[in-house]
């Protein structure tokens, strides 16, 4: 410390001595010397001097830098990376430019290649990590004040204050939040005692809903008032009621104005990023909200992008992920492309693994209520999944076929076509949520007939005690077939309407089946009407179990910290082969680094050729993990699983680590491209899998 105080004080004197040199240079020389360039050369010397005194303290952390310093020099050549395009030619800018502004000297750039490599990797992403080089959050990131604790809210007035009555959508959401409060709360005081004494850290969170602010956004308010879809204001309704239940400092924003209101002044436009902090611990939006936001922070939002979270109904998959890759390899989208960790995406279904299972609740009725709708089924009773007119056309033969045996019930809020609703239809209108449900509760049926896909209302109806009825799709349906899915960054087939009421709930409370023959469609009608069922909602849709869910990221998702690459090969190896099985796990003799899931829960094993690893997951009751692919992305797990690799390399490909005919092993140079989804024909995947709670895929039995 003393050399550091030594050298602050040089620093200072020489700043007065320049400072002084220039105010007489002003005063009795010079009357062009223009006031704002004196001050543009005073902030120079300034941001160098804290530069400098912060690169002297920075050499009392010796684990910073490599030892050797001729292994510095070395590592800072310009690298040649397919993925950073650019990295030469910004090197050469910076090279030419760097005094420019002195935005630069603030981020230490001093003129060596090393600062341009380490700015350029670091500040503005043009550039690859360096391997050498560990970054130390600086505390300017962060607001400076006391950390407080988290503790459960069970009351939701607050909540509900923070809302307002402008929009109708926002009206929506406070009616739900209102009318769930009770299971909310009750959900709340469980998993409290379940958790015990976790210290838990109040967060400081934006909820900045992108769709409502964009210049259509009024669009959405007004499609409440007539049924159009409101899957999205469900989800974000339950997203700020876990938040603030959970007993974190939420804000909510609905508005550019409000956003750049709470955001704080936008940085002055500069050739770099502005360093200064992000008032929030984590950001909560939608695509169109972050568009919002790196409009608003520009580039200075690249040094805390990682504290993003971007709800996103159908998902991102790696392979869109990166916009160079998606480009070359044929993964363009109107969306992704944004370079973000894929967990920081989080959706309504969990349709891979790569993103977040973020999820919305659904009614879980009590015991009193369940044998009121034994009681009170009728059994001859459908109703139609549609509200829009479009829904119902070209489907008389089906509705006929119905008629047959049932008495039809619809909730369709358009009449300006009466003719495409048959006459024998008992069309309720717009329902409101409450109404709804006390249809769902008489019904036996609920019937889809193709389109929309993946909503909350079949969630809905089988938690009514409802059967779910709907349509195969052959071939499945994706952006390569159905304009639906154009533009969206994901390569899932959709074999159904509802995938994850096909996959995860299935007979007899979800029958598919193909529509397109008739005689089979009027035979699983009769069935139903044979079938008895009991009301059904998967835990993971619970109040209870999204707390659990989005208790478990906050504490444990942190995109934030530098994680080192795991070593391509220890001695010994960290893989023990199970008995009697052609997986492996982790050693338990051998400590695990850290990380959530923790690597106790791993089994790692190769998947059937043109396989993805979800689908060789699933195969073992397992789920696919991307989090652990960087621990087995080795020659060391391909020898564990007594694959003979005659040949191994690094590549850069969302397929790998991967095994060509056994011969060429392959594994992935870029940790971003790591990809439960990905699959080609004729490569065998290397394929991260572990456990899961019951009823919550997106945790392991130890997540929480």
């Amino acid at each position: 410390m003393g050399i550091i105080f030594f050298s602050m004080v040089v620093l200072m004197i020489s700043f007065s001595i320049q400072y002084s040199a220039l105010h007489l240079e002003e005063s009795m020389i010079t009357p062009r010397f223009h006031p704002m360039k004196l001050l543009e050369q005073i902030q120079v010397i300034a941001l160098n001097l804290s530069h400098r005194a912060a690169h002297t303290e920075q050499h009392t952390y010796s684990n910073c830098f490599p030892t050797d310093r001729q292994t510095t020099v070395s590592s800072c050549e310009i690298p040649v990376d397919p993925l950073y395009p650019e990295c030469s030619h910004k090197m050469d800018w910076l090279r030419n430019f760097w005094t420019s502004d002195p935005c630069f000297v603030s981020y230490g750039v001093d003129g060596s290649n090393c600062s341009f490599l380490i700015y350029l990797s670091e500040v503005e992403d043009f550039c690859p990590p360096l391997s050498w080089r560990k970054r130390i959050q600086s505390k300017k990131d962060h607001i400076a004040e006391e950390k407080r604790p988290a503790t459960f809210r069970v009351d939701v007035s607050a909540l509900l204050a923070k809302l307002g009555e402008k929009k109708e959508s926002l009206k929506f959401m406070k009616r739900r939040i209102q009318r769930l409060g009770p299971q909310w709360a009750a959900a709340a005081r469980h998993l409290d005692r379940q958790l015990g004494d976790q210290g838990r850290e109040q967060k400081r969170i934006l909820v900045h809903m992108g769709f409502l602010a964009i210049s259509s956004g009024d669009g959405f308010s007004s499609m409440v008032l007539k049924g159009g879809p409101l899957g999205e204001m469900v989800q974000w309704a339950d997203i700020l009621t876990a938040l603030y239940i959970l007993g974190h400092r939420v804000q909510v924003s609905v508005t550019i104005r409000h956003l750049q209101r709470i955001l704080g002044k936008p940085y002055a436009r500069r050739s770099c990023p502005a360093s200064g902090f992000l008032p929030f611990d984590l950001i909560y939006t939608d695509y169109h909200g972050l568009d919002q936001i790196e409009e608003y922070r520009g580039i200075s939002l690249r040094t805390h992008k990682c504290r993003i979270r971007v709800i996103d109904t159908f998902g991102t998959e790696p392979a869109y992920n990166n916009k160079e890759y998606a480009f070359k390899h044929g993964y363009r989208s109107s969306w992704g492309h944004r370079k973000l960790d894929s967990k920081q995406y989080m959706t309504m279904f969990p349709h891979t693994p790569d993103n977040s299972f973020m999820g919305f609740v659904v009614d879980e009725l009590n015991e009193t209520e369940k044998l009121d709708i034994s009681r009170n089924k009728i059994n001859n009773m459908t109703v139609v999944y549609g509200k829009e007119i479009s829904m119902w056309e070209r489907k008389e033969h089906f509705f006929k076929v119905l008629h047959r045996h049932m008495e039809i019930h619809g909730t369709v809020y358009s009449t300006d076509h009466p003719y495409v609703v048959p006459a024998f239809v008992h069309n309720h209108g717009l329902l409101s949520q409450k109404d709804l449900q006390q249809l769902l509760k008489k019904a036996k049926l609920f019937i889809g007939f193709g389109f929309p896909y993946e909503g909350p209302a079949p969630l809905e109806a089988v938690a009514n005690g409802c059967i779910f009825l709907q349509p195969k799709f052959h071939p499945p349906h994706s952006s390569l077939n159905h304009i639906f899915f154009h533009g969206k960054p994901t390569s899932r087939e959709l074999t159904s309407q509802h995938p994850y009421m096909e996959k995860h709930i299935g007979r007899p409370h979800v029958m598919t089946v193909n529509f397109s023959n008739l005689q089979e469609f009027e035979e699983t009608i009769q069935e139903i009407m044979r079938t008895k069922v009991e009301p059904y909602l998967p835990f993971e849709y619970t109040c209870e179990g999204m707390l659990e869910r989005v208790h478990a990221y906050i504490q444990h998702q942190d995109f934030c910290a530098p994680i080192d690459p795991f070593p391509l090969a220890t001695i010994p190896s960290p893989f023990i082969l199970l008995s009697n099985s052609e997986r492996f796990t982790w050693d338990p003799d051998v400590k695990a680094p850290p990380s959530w899931p923790p690597l106790r829960s791993l089994q790692a094993l190769i998947s059937q050729p043109g396989h993805s690893c979800i689908t060789a997951c699933e195969g073992i009751g397992m789920v696919c993990e991307p989090t652990f692919f960087r621990f087995i992305n080795n020659k060391q797990a391909f020898d564990t699983l007594k694959v003979p690799c005659k040949v191994l390399e690094g590549e850069v490909n969302h397929i790998f680590p991967a095994v060509k005919r056994q011969l060429l092993c392959s594994v992935q140079k870029d940790p971003r491209l790591f990809s439960c989804a990905g699959l080609s024909a004729g490569y065998q995947r290397l394929c991260p899998c572990r456990d899961a709670r019951h009823g919550q895929v997106a945790l392991c039995q130890d997540c929480l």
